[in-house]
């Protein structure tokens, strides 16, 4: 590690908390419906949107109504991204003549971008039109994004009321958290991103001469390059913003005309998180108590501080292996040092450890470096961040409610080891909260460790394995991790742009977005009907520093027993051959 680095890194995480609250406090006032300063401009927009769709904005609805609405609503998307995939051949916007996407492959991605996932398995600049990248993929970056804040604005309602029915309209808080959050957010950092570089054009390709002629693997004299164009910038702002992560060109943010400069990178990295922290404040105000956002906050942001500076830490030792063949590691004012493979050197080790530690763990899943190059511990990292269940800040929505969870197992826990029923927020946690809280816990880690042990046994899913031993393993426990847990990264050292993988990874994303979600708001359905439990000398205080390190106690411990077996036979076991 260097100072410069230590700078780097704190000034990032201080520009997010400082965020959080002015950010936070306006999302609060959208969710409730109170007047903000964007009303004169978007309101009329607002409700014509009602009147076209025929929404009453004042009609609410019960869990199950709700939980049917996004159902319906995400599964019609899923089937315009898969037809638009499959007649792109025959649609305008389409200057390089991309053919029609194949049958797998359109389904996995149409899956991918309806659950906020954008798994990729695919190169963007030869395979999509520029029709299919805006309406199809930038549309669902949207939506799906909207989708997870309505599910999460849903959810805080049902632990904020009591006796009541209703949760809210998913309609009305999807449509304003397009509206009044995600949009205005991703009009203002696409127009800086083109102040950076980030392309916006609706161009054909770009053939540019070399200065000097070369020749490929077949020995075929190359004299020019074609240089990939389209309307990069638009897409690039909602997939930070919109924890989707789903890049215009196949390298990802790593991409120069994705990601040009350090000052767009930082930008980048800044908005993967911005939206999730600032719901932490957000949840605090809708439940009139901000010491219990902080708190939710506070235990995210400490796992999240450890997880960057493990990160920096062993990619700033570099491979020992590198030393036995004299190759310089050390930092100085001339070299980087540390393991520099795979990561681009306008941005370094830190910017590469925060960006693959943040992206992780906020299910963003986008790039600036090759997370295959990592070495096996910081590998692990970015495996841990997402085995923990994307609730370190997590997905615009769902990493909050996935947080709201462990907070109720991490109260039910503690209720019964001081012989209390427990209490969160004035309701009795109880069997069928605790049932729903088990569900959400364990389908995700069920998912993920079935299909990996199918992938490695059968003859379709090791022939995607590119490198024997532990970090074939690696990649492919990666695969499945990262599509259960709706992340998107990849180590992208596995072939898996094939029937096997392209269906089971969808699978694998459609219960980790839908099997989540619902029992969710079912959890809310039941929380909601409670009665005000008033708070006594006996009730546990959930904003103290004790429960804050309880709270980290349980998702780690439950992550550990999860994956702890998986990770000994992947990465653990690759470092300890690494030492040798």
């Amino acid at each position: 590690m260097t100072l410069n680095g230590i700078l780097q890194i704190a000034f990032y995480l201080a520009a997010l908390t400082l965020l959080t609250k002015p950010l936070g406090a306006f999302m609060a006032r959208v969710y409730q419906r109170e007047k903000t300063f964007l009303d004169p401009v978007l309101g009329p927009l607002e409700r014509l949107i009602y009147r076209l769709t025929k929404i009453s904005p004042d009609e609410e609805m019960d869990w199950k109504a709700n939980a049917v609405a996004l159902l319906i609503f995400n599964f019609v998307g899923l089937i315009v991204v898969y037809v638009v995939q499959r007649i792109q051949q025959f649609l305008p916007l389409n200057p390089q003549g991309m053919a029609a996407v194949t049958p797998d492959s359109s389904f996995n991605t149409a899956v991918s971008f309806a659950t906020n996932t954008n798994w990729q398995g695919y190169g963007g600049e030869t395979t999509m039109s520029y029709l299919t990248q805006m309406l199809a993929l930038t549309v669902q970056n949207f939506i799906s994004a909207a989708s997870g804040m309505a599910v999460l604005a849903l959810f805080i309602r049902g632990i904020a009321r009591h006796s009541a029915k209703t949760l809210g309209n998913f309609w009305v808080d999807m449509t304003r958290s397009t509206l009044y959050i995600l949009l205005p957010l991703a009009i203002i950092l696409s127009l800086v991103l083109v102040s950076q570089g980030v392309i916006q054009n609706n161009s054909a390709y770009v053939s540019v001469p070399f200065l000097q002629a070369t020749a490929d693997t077949g020995g075929v004299k190359v004299t020019d390059q074609v240089l990939a164009m389209g309307p990069a910038a638009s897409q690039i702002a909602i997939k930070q913003l919109g924890t989707n992560g789903g890049g215009f060109f196949n390298v990802n943010s790593a991409h120069p005309y994705e990601n040009p400069t350090p000052i767009a990178d930082f930008l980048e990295m800044l908005a993967i998180l911005l939206i999730p922290a600032a719901l932490c404040y957000t949840f605090g105000k809708m439940v009139k108590d901000t010491r219990q956002g902080w708190a939710i906050f506070a235990a995210m942001m400490l796992i999240l501080v450890a997880a960057i500076f493990w990160m920096y830490g062993v990619e700033g030792s570099g491979n020992p292996k590198l030393i036995a063949l004299g190759v310089d590691q050390q930092s100085t004012s001339e070299n980087p040092g540390g393991n520099m493979e795979g990561k681009e050197v306008r941005f370094g080790i830190p910017n590469s450890a925060v960006w693959a530690t943040v992206t992780t763990a906020a299910s963003n899943g986008s790039v600036n470096s090759m997370h295959d190059s990592y070495t096996p511990l910081g590998g692990m990292v970015a495996l841990i961040m997402m085995h923990l269940g994307e609730v370190v800040f997590g997905g615009v929505g769902s990493g909050l409610y996935g947080m709201l969870i462990f907070v109720v197992v991490a109260v039910f826990v503690a209720g019964l080891l001081v012989g209390r029923t427990p209490e969160y927020l004035g309701h009795k946690i109880e069997a069928y909260e605790m049932k729903m809280a088990s569900l959400l816990i364990l389908i995700m880690p069920i998912t993920v460790l079935v299909l990996t042990a199918l992938a490695v046994v059968t003859a379709a899913g090791k022939a995607g394995i590119m490198n024997p031993g532990p970090h074939g393993f690696s990649e492919i426990l990666y695969v499945f991790t990262s599509q259960g847990n709706n992340n998107g990264s990849a180590f992208a050292g596995a072939s898996v742009n094939t029937p096997f993988y392209n269906l089971t990874g969808g699978l694998a994303m459609l219960i980790g977005r839908y099997w989540l979600a619902v029992p969710t708001l079912a959890l809310a359905g039941s929380l909601v009907k409670k009665k005000l439990v008033p708070v006594s000398e006996g009730t546990l205080p959930t904003y103290t520093p004790l429960f804050i390190f309880w709270l980290i106690a349980v998702v780690l411990i439950v992550g550990a027993l999860n994956f702890l077996p998986a990770l000994a036979l992947g990465p653990i076991a690759e470092h300890f051959m690494m030492m040798q």
